[in-house]
């Protein structure tokens, strides 16, 4: 199997990885680009954080809808799970538990964000979902090992969405609910395909844990 987004770029932002207390992993969705990513760290930026943004080929994660055969849409599922799992791990390479690592995304990016999360769970420091739920289409099983061990999980999408149906949306944060996350679930009726204030402010919100838990405690 081909690993199309690997040895693509990974962005990063604010804090240097070597002196960061916590890091941030931002994957973008279906026709953008990390670069684009970036531009939101702006308006999540937080004292000590590193900003990690990976890129992928061809601007597209995965070729078709989130909800079809999970066979239509490989390489690119595993191949972007691997690219989300790689930034992570360069983190941690650089001191950084898992603990204090966030994953967020949007769309295509919210969708590969949930399925990283099951895939590998473990404590994150949180997870952000803009628009997104878990990848396959009606009856895949979510019998996913392991456990998130309480990372908290945060789930905003819009009812309704052109993209990503919200029965999906409530499916995922049930699944992440059983696996062990703490998961706040917004639904804003008619916001559309996009992000807005509520949903920043929360995932700002999140990132306090960076402040409440110093390093080494």
């Amino acid at each position: 199997m081909t690993a199309p987004h690997q040895g693509q770029p990974l962005l990063q932002a604010g804090q240097a990885l070597a002196q960061a207390r916590a890091a941030l992993v931002l994957v973008h969705g279906r026709g953008g680009s990390a670069a684009d990513m970036l531009t939101l760290a702006a308006e999540l930026a937080h004292p000590g954080f590193a900003y990690l943004a990976p890129q992928a080929a061809g601007n597209t994660w995965y070729p078709f809808s989130f909800l079809a055969p999970l066979e239509d849409n490989e390489p690119g599922i595993s191949s972007g799970i691997e690219a989300v799992r790689a930034a992570v791990a360069q983190a941690e390479g650089a001191g950084i538990p898992a603990e204090r690592i966030m994953v967020l995304g949007f769309s295509q990016g919210a969708c590969l964000t949930l399925e990283f999360a099951a895939r590998t769970p473990r404590r994150y420091g949180g997870l952000v979902a803009l628009t997104g739920g878990l990848i396959g289409p009606e009856g895949t099983p979510r019998d996913y090992p392991g456990s998130l061990a309480g990372t908290p999980i945060f789930i905003g999408s819009s009812d309704p969405d052109a993209h990503v149906p919200v029965a999906r949306v409530r499916e995922s944060t049930a699944v992440l609910q059983r696996l062990g996350g703490q998961v706040t679930q917004r639904i804003y009726p008619g916001m559309g395909h996009t992000i807005n204030a509520d949903e920043i402010a929360f995932a700002r919100g999140m990132m306090d844990f960076e402040v409440d838990q110093p390093a080494g405690e």
